[in-house]
């Protein structure tokens, strides 16, 4: 970029969320079982994403076995163990995908400004970007499970913009849930709830070839 393209564009870091906006979970085997052994679809969702069972697994503070184990335990009062075993293990190893037409503006972006990704995930996130190929996507990834600390706690976004080494107003953040993209406006972020890569590519308008 140009030194006028600097001084004109209207950020100078995204800060990106990983799920729901570049990973995606398959979910229908889930259903499937769900269906199969006479539970609601969509409750092994619910049971394991409560913040009771999924802030442990987050900060870092257990492992995804223990998770496992703890949605289980969530569900045994609606199917026997077995099947509520089964269930739990069936969400924790669904399959995913990356969302290549988001994958390809970020690795654009990259030549232009920092990118960084800040996800509540868990200790095997490495794992899973490696798996999906975008080890290399971002120049940093602020995972709550290294830092301690979950979105919408404001500490999170202060050190992906300090890993970024960019002023908080000066950050674009993306994000698929709202509360989350608030407690980012909040901090005088710039901030977009994603809802669709046109939301992305949107914001991004100012790129040189747009």
């Amino acid at each position: 970029m140009t030194a006028s393209e600097i001084s004109s564009r209207p950020f100078d870091a995204v800060l990106c969320d990983l799920d729901n906006v570049i990973r995606f979970y398959d979910l229908t085997p889930l259903a499937e079982l769900e269906r199969a052994v006479g539970v609601t679809e969509g409750i092994t969702a619910r049971v394991a994403y409560a913040p009771e069972v999924d802030l442990p697994l987050l900060l870092g503070k257990i492992t995804e076995e223990e998770w496992v184990d703890s949605i289980a335990s969530a569900l045994s009062d609606k199917v026997p163990q077995a099947q509520a075993r089964e269930l739990a293990v069936a969400l924790a190893d669904a399959p995913f995908r990356a969302d290549d037409v988001v994958v390809a503006l970020l690795r654009r972006l990259r030549g232009h400004m920092p990118v960084v990704l800040v996800t509540n995930a868990t200790l095997e996130l490495e794992r899973d970007l490696e798996a999906m190929g975008l080890a290399d996507l971002a120049d940093h990834v602020v995972s709550s499970a290294r830092v301690g600390v979950a979105k919408p706690d404001r500490e999170i976004y202060e050190i992906a913009a300090e890993r970024a080494g960019v002023a908080a107003h000066r950050c674009l953040f993306v994000d698929d849930l709202l509360k989350n993209v608030e407690a980012a406006t909040a901090l005088g972020m710039t901030g977009v709830h994603y809802q669709g890569p046109g939301d992305l590519q949107k914001v991004l308008g100012f790129l040189p070839g747009s």
